[in-house]
């Protein structure tokens, strides 16, 4: 007996997405269904490119059908992203479907290594991702990805001038670096501060972005407060290391994002410098600053624990060398880099969906 296309959109009605907890048919992500005899081919368009759980989707999609249809069927399943975008689009930056900010509640957490990895993480997952170095008074993105000696051209776009983001590694990148003489300490009051840094979103050609990823300062302060202001933020990744200090500061930062007046989804926490690791010894994890810290914290104040970077010196190396530790192909950081990626986005999903509800109910 021939396989239907009915019987199939129906046995996929039993593998849901597990982050949106509805079938892929109901959230509309089976697509160009074709079947032959007992060949049966159709995409599956995920929510992102970095979806950790993709594997285990394919698997469930090709298990549904020769279950519920034909044990002998042959399946071919293609798997996509159509990365998922907030309602709230920004005046500043139209072509950004989705604005995370990296904050942390204090500084030398190495937040901007975290925001640069996630930044080209996400890009090598397959993602359009741009990076703007927010931390106005200690711009470092130009070191870590190599472009300190560069300048970025103006071009008119539809009649206006605009400056022409960076690209390095697969992102776009602005800092106030380009503008400024980064040997020199930069004394600006705060006004002057945020209106540098919305000349970077409004005066750029960012183009179409999946994520636009926001380095911010560290701390809380007028940064931080004018950002909300102009722009709509997706979520906020909090960086923290394990130490109690470090970690009541990341309590703060979360409680400054969760304030009513502000009401920025926490996606998460990232707790750097987790665990060391020699190179000889590579099953061995030798917690020196504290173990658990943030994933205690993160269960604290319930939100998701997004990552935990191992203490490896090849990371501020890489750093240093303007190349991402990511970009080290198979080494315990750029896994955990990766991961990390995938984590964030599979929150912000995760929010979107939430956002979409929210307006489908009111």
């Amino acid at each position: 007996m021939s396989i239907t296309k009915e019987q199939v959109l129906e046995a996929l009605k039993n593998v849901d997405d597990p982050d949106l907890h509805k079938d892929l048919v109901t959230l509309g992500m089976i697509k160009d269904l074709e079947v032959n005899g007992k060949m049966v081919n159709f995409t599956v368009v995920l929510t992102t490119p970095a979806c950790p759980m993709k594997e285990m989707i394919h698997k469930a999609c090709v298990n549904a059908v020769l279950h519920f249809v034909d044990k002998e069927a042959i399946v071919e399943v293609k798997m996509t992203a159509n990365v998922t975008a907030s309602k709230n689009t920004a005046s500043l930056l139209p072509g950004a479907r989705n604005i995370i900010a990296v904050a942390s509640g204090k500084g030398g957490v190495g937040k901007s290594t975290i925001a640069s990895n996630l930044a080209v993480a996400l890009a090598k997952q397959g993602a359009s991702v741009g990076l703007v170095d927010a931390d106005i008074y200690g711009p470092s993105q130009t070191i870590m990805f190599d472009v300190m000696h560069e300048k970025p051209m103006i071009r008119p776009v539809n009649g206006v001038n605009k400056i022409i983001p960076v690209e390095s590694y697969g992102v776009k990148l602005l800092s106030i670096g380009f503008f400024a003489d980064t040997s020199q300490a930069i004394v600006w009051r705060g006004p002057m501060a945020a209106k540098a840094l919305t000349q970077m979103f409004a005066d750029a050609d960012w183009g179409d972005l999946d994520y636009m990823i926001i380095d911010l300062p560290p701390g809380t302060g007028d940064i931080h407060l004018s950002l909300v202001g102009a722009i709509p933020l997706n979520g906020v990744v909090i960086v923290s290391t394990p130490q109690n200090v470090a970690l009541a500061d990341a309590q703060k930062g979360v409680g400054m994002f969760q304030l009513p007046q502000i009401n920025v989804p926490v996606l998460g926490i990232v707790e750097n410098m987790a665990y060391f690791t020699p190179a000889e010894l590579p099953n061995n994890k030798y917690y020196i600053f504290g173990k658990d810290g943030a994933k205690a914290l993160a269960e604290k104040l319930g939100v998701p624990l997004l990552g935990e970077i191992p203490l490896v010196q090849s990371i501020c190396e890489a750093g240093d060398a303007g190349r991402p530790a990511v970009m080290q192909e198979n080494t315990p950081q750029s896994q955990a880099f990766m991961e990390m990626a995938s984590n964030v986005a599979q929150q912000v999903s995760i929010v979107n969906s939430r956002k979409e509800l929210l307006v489908s109910s009111c």
